[in-house]
């Protein structure tokens, strides 16, 4: 059973950087994408970034491109998410989530994804 655990979330101010962890407890080759996104009070959940966990490919969504940066550590069977210059509008819950035992091809589409993490709050002021 594949477990998901984000950890890095807190408050910041404007300008200020993050870096989200998500801890895999089962980084198996059946894994063929992992995903982070996010969702804001009343809000749709947003992916905002994703990696092909085997080639390394990244996706991210245009509102994050150039500020967030997905990264993965195969031999910590983690998942980071670097996020630089953030703005209040960042200010969400997020989630880390993977896709198991099945092609990825919606790498931003949270029907892409079998298995969540908890999440882990963002709070950006201004």
């Amino acid at each position: 059973q594949v477990q998901l655990v984000e950890s890095g979330g807190g408050s910041v101010q404007a300008g200020g950087s993050l870096r989200l962890s998500c801890a895999v407890t089962e980084y198996t080759y059946s894994i063929d994408c992992m995903g982070w996104f996010r969702q804001a009070p009343g809000k749709a959940r947003e992916g905002v970034a994703a990696i092909y966990t085997r080639s390394g490919t990244t996706r991210y969504a245009d509102s994050v491109k150039g500020q967030f940066t997905i990264s993965q550590d195969n031999a910590e069977n983690t998942v980071y998410l670097q996020m630089n210059i953030l703005k209040p509008e960042d200010t969400a819950m997020y989630y880390c989530a993977a896709d198991v035992g099945r092609r990825c091809f919606f790498p931003l589409s949270a029907n892409q994804y079998n298995y969540w993490g908890q999440g882990t709050q963002v709070t950006v002021s201004s």
